[in-house]
């Protein structure tokens, strides 16, 4: 068995441990996304930038640049073909949640200028699709995802969301260099940490699975090489949503790093297919 073998094996465990983790540190998950604080939003757990207050491009540990290819190794029915309605499977929906999704209605979304609700950033790593990473400035890492032809924007050194600011289907991401064992000031391991607010509501599955404007994204991006010269950027990704989730919801999705942005195809939003 690869490493990547072994790693997408203990993807579910990873996943859980993050959620403990993060809930004994910090305080439980539905709790910061009610307004609680967050420590990658101010109190420091990750490091923004190198010593002496440098650049993050200058501190980053391992390079996240480059164009990555979705691997779909699990819920392959639910990623690569329209999931149908009604399936919500593996999902920890409230009763609102599941009475909105049993009323979607795709060529409502269409008629309404709605085609983007499933390429938000809550669900957007889940869409087949690749990715290009690269600087946009010393402190911003910009991902653009041909699926949907989406940017995401990831600050480090960043503040909150400024109050007058709109949601948007991308959200207002904050990161940080992730320090060995979270605990601050220590030695970094090559962990981004980013945390997404501010996001416009939108869908957690393409077939009308909602998520609020008040839901709250954590994500872990590990970067790591096998021995055979193969990178892999696997996304450990924590929903939280007090009004349409019973429980933070967590998955984890890998890339592979490929030579150049050959076959990369922006795509539109779009309602009723799987990218």
């Amino acid at each position: 068995m690869g490493m990547f073998d072994r790693f997408v094996s203990a993807a579910a465990i990873v996943a859980l441990a993050f959620v403990l983790l993060q809930a004994d540190a910090e305080g439980h998950p539905s709790t910061r996304a009610r307004g609680g604080p967050s420590n990658a939003e101010g109190q420091g757990r990750g490091r923004a930038a190198g010593p002496g207050g440098g650049s993050a491009r200058a501190a980053a540990p391992r390079d996240y640049t480059g164009t990555w290819v979705s691997v779909v190794t699990e819920h392959w029915h639910l990623r690569m073909l329209m999931p149908p309605k009604g399936d919500y499977s593996m999902l920890p929906l409230t009763p609102a949640a599941r009475k909105i999704a049993d009323a979607w209605d795709p060529a409502k979304d269409t008629a309404e200028g709605n085609q983007c609700r499933s390429y938000g950033a809550a669900a957007i790593m889940r869409v087949p699709s690749r990715l290009h990473i690269q600087w946009a400035d010393e402190n911003t890492l910009q991902m653009e995802i041909d699926s949907g032809t989406q940017t995401r924007l990831l600050r480090f050194g960043a503040g909150a969301a400024p109050a007058v600011a709109q949601p948007t289907w991308q959200g207002y991401s904050v990161a940080s260099w992730e320090p060995m064992g979270g605990r601050a000031g220590g030695p970094l391991n090559g962990r981004l940490r980013v945390v997404t607010t501010h996001m416009r509501a939108g869908y957690l599955r393409k077939n009308g699975v909602p998520y609020g404007d008040s839901a709250r994204l954590e994500e872990n991006f590990e970067t790591f090489a096998e021995p055979n010269g193969d990178r892999w950027l696997v996304v450990t990704s924590i929903v939280t949503d007090p009004q349409y989730l019973a429980q933070p919801y967590a998955t984890t999705y890998p890339f592979k790093k490929i030579p150049d942005r050959s076959g990369w195809d922006p795509t539109p939003c779009r309602v009723d297919e799987p990218r």
